[in-house]
């Protein structure tokens, strides 16, 4: 299966996609998938839902573009809903999670700069940190694989070792206008920050003059059982940004502000063609309003704690192949021993009608839509288990 118009930049698997429905997803040939990686964290309540449909649509015949020169009401009452959701002051939209981080380490620098601190201009990342794939949002980025022939990046970055809070006192000075960090990481293989790690940062970050912000791209939107991940691990940053769930499949992004920070990004400063479009934000309003109807965050923290539990059951049966799992509500890494391949692993469930994602340090990175039962989760776990116990026998012989 080919397409030989796209630009091969994706290794994209040999299957179409026409429709989808819920947890499940549809080839041209009319096969179900169960889908555990939700379109890589973005569809939490699941393929084609109707409410969304039916926002997108509506919206699209009243008002799809008008610029960000005028107001618009979707846009606006958006921004008040997530302002009132989270305690911050204000929100700036955009179109993905990669420019949410551009926008954050731009007002970061752009607010030292205010107060007069022209020094002030490095931004703290931290190993296994993924931020996107924009100059900016890479520079940011730890891992130098994703670097390589893109050189020379913006300057102005450095690094810290995730979780480890005796490198925090030596990383953290002067000139640190931000700390940016993902409260879970997803990309490098699912790593939850430890509370009293994120407690130290957000420490010392007040104490030092450094603005805290929270990749939350990946692990908010609900995934880790309240809307917000820094509800969920409970410190509060000067930032949030966020995306990919948002519209649920829609583009949007947002970059969420605490009220001091509220003059550092003046009219000319920053900008978004397409951010906070009418049909967007119509698409990320009906994706509240649903939530809150499901009462989604209780749901998750259910069927989180169940996946856990089956998870941590699979490890201590399967542990020659499997270690301990990581994650929390319903963003989970599952760690696959060598000489097994999680993408070898991803491959086989896929043939058996299941999808999963893969991370960092060989894992299989399971981001379900926050919709998916505890059915399907014992169907998800049960599915890997067979798999891994079926290529570990073929290793064996």
């Amino acid at each position: 299966m080919n397409e030989p118009a796209l630009l091969a930049n994706y290794a994209r698997a040999p299957v179409r996609f026409v429709s989808g429905d819920g947890c499940y997803l549809v080839d041209e040939e009319g096969r179900r998938y169960l889908d555990a990686i939700a379109g890589i964290a973005v569809c939490a309540l699941g393929h084609a839902h109707p409410g969304i449909a039916d926002a997108v649509a509506q919206q699209a015949r009243r008002l799809v573009h008008a610029s960000n020169l005028y107001y618009h009401e979707p846009s606006g009452e958006l921004a008040r809903e997530l302002t009132r959701r989270s305690g911050f002051a204000h929100a700036f939209f955009c179109n993905s999670g990669t420019e949410a981080n551009e926008a954050a380490i731009k007002l970061a620098r752009k607010a030292a700069y205010r107060r007069g601190e022209h020094d002030r201009t490095k931004i703290l990342a931290f190993s296994g940190g993924f931020h996107g794939r924009t100059l900016g949002a890479l520079a940011a980025t730890a891992n130098p694989e994703y670097k390589v022939g893109f050189a020379p990046l913006p300057e102005g970055f450095a690094w810290a070792p995730f979780n480890d809070i005796a490198a925090l006192d030596a990383a953290i000075d002067d000139r640190t206008a931000a700390c940016l960090i993902e409260p879970v990481q997803g990309e490098s293989g699912v790593h939850p920050a430890s509370e009293e790690f994120l407690q130290e940062l957000r420490r010392l970050c007040s104490a030092r003059g450094a603005l805290l912000i929270f990749d939350e791209v990946q692990c908010g939107m609900g995934r880790l059982g309240d809307l917000f991940a820094f509800q969920s691990v409970g410190v509060r940053p000067d930032l949030v940004t966020m995306a990919k769930a948002l519209g649920n499949g829609l583009p949007i992004g947002a970059m969420l502000v605490d009220g001091t920070l509220s003059e550092a990004l003046q009219p000319g400063d920053h900008g978004s063609t397409f951010g906070g479009s009418p049909v967007g934000a119509a698409a990320a309003l009906a994706h509240l309003r649903i939530r809150d109807e499901l009462d989604l965050d209780s749901h998750v923290r259910a069927v989180g704690a169940h996946t856990e539990t089956r998870l941590i059951a699979l490890a201590q049966t399967m542990a020659k192949y499997v270690e301990a799992p990581r994650g929390r509500g319903l963003l989970w890494g599952v760690p696959i021993r060598r000489p097994l391949q999680a993408g070898v692993i991803a491959e086989d469930l896929r043939e058996l009608g299941i999808l999963v994602g893969t991370g960092g340090g060989n894992t299989l990175r399971l981001a379900p839509p926050l919709i998916i039962s505890t059915g399907e989760i014992d169907r998800l776990v049960d599915a890997i288990g067979a798999v891994i116990a079926g290529i570990g026998g073929r290793a064996t012989k």
